[in-house]
């Protein structure tokens, strides 16, 4: 009985990080929507976590359910993981970009599973076996053959881009460690809500640059509700049972989805290399659904 609920909660949680790759995998396109209506960066952002922090905040409020909202050292944890976490890895991101091609940003990023393996070594005690290292080097070869890789640019721009990658894998595993004590809706709640103050003050003094058509607002929608709210939630409920390093491992699907999104809807080609990066990426993910994580 304990084995098939113990496989049981641990393919639920791959299903949880699946989606939650697929809607983080998403918000490439709804952000290219988006700015083709009008709309920076900076206020794209702003909309994501405003929209979603009030979304999540109205349903605690009609739920009358703010009594399990994080409280003492935990919720000051969660926001120092909004603030930092996402302020300081979206900064990173989009700073880099200024500097250095896109898709050598998005390599640099995709590190962070390879960050979050070495933490959590370090500081959550988890043995790393030989074929876990072989899913992760499986799975960031395939990221390399989706992304592609293009060198050029300015040195200060890897800085970021590395920095960026640094930030999230911190993220993820502080996360870890705070899930043991708390709810992943309640602690997405917080992060969110941090995130939106966070960009609220770059925008008073930044100034905004609003969508300026429907589409344009249902596209900053869509990322706050389906790239935000169920991203976010979806991969702590995922982390909580699968742990770190096998949730990092299984959301380098998340540029397969932007891929095949952008060939669907934005007619992006789908080369060969494409195609069997997201294969070695799927592989991947399969390998770690059949193995358990290595025991502490």
């Amino acid at each position: 009985m304990g084995f098939f609920k113990l496989r049981g909660d641990r393919f639920l949680g791959i299903f949880y990080i699946i989606i939650s790759g697929a809607s983080f995998g998403a918000m490439p396109i709804f952000a290219n929507i988006a700015y083709g209506s009008g709309a920076n960066p900076t206020t794209v952002l702003f909309l994501r976590f405003t929209i979603a922090s009030v979304i999540m905040l109205s349903w605690i409020l009609i739920k009358r359910s703010q009594f399990l909202f994080p409280r003492g050292k935990m919720l000051i944890v969660l926001i120092l993981m909004g603030f930092i976490g996402y302020g300081g890895q979206s900064f990173c991101y989009f700073t880099a970009l200024t500097f250095i091609p896109s898709g050598t940003v998005a390599i640099l990023l995709y590190l962070y599973p390879a960050l979050v393996t070495g933490l959590s070594v370090l500081f959550l005690n988890q043995k790393i076996t030989l074929y876990e290292t072989s899913a992760l080097i499986l799975a960031l070869s395939g990221t390399i053959l989706v992304v592609g890789f293009t060198l050029g640019g300015q040195a200060v721009g890897y800085i970021f881009g590395v920095s960026a990658a640094f930030i999230y894998a911190t993220y993820i595993i502080v996360g870890a460690k705070a899930l043991n004590k708390t709810d992943a809706f309640f602690s997405s709640a917080v992060i969110i809500t941090s995130a939106a103050v966070l960009y609220s003050l770059v925008i008073f003094f930044q100034g905004p640059a609003f969508p300026g058509t429907l589409i344009g607002w249902t596209a900053a929608a869509m990322i706050a509700i389906i790239s935000t709210i169920i991203a976010i939630v979806t991969f702590f409920a995922g982390l909580k049972k699968i742990g770190p390093v096998h949730a990092s491992m299984l959301s380098t699907v998340e540029p397969v989805i932007t891929v095949l999104l952008a060939w669907l809807f934005l007619g992006d080609l789908l080369g060969t290399c494409k195609i069997i990066g997201g294969g070695m990426v799927l592989i991947a993910g399969m390998l770690l659904a059949k193995k358990q994580p290595a025991k502490e």
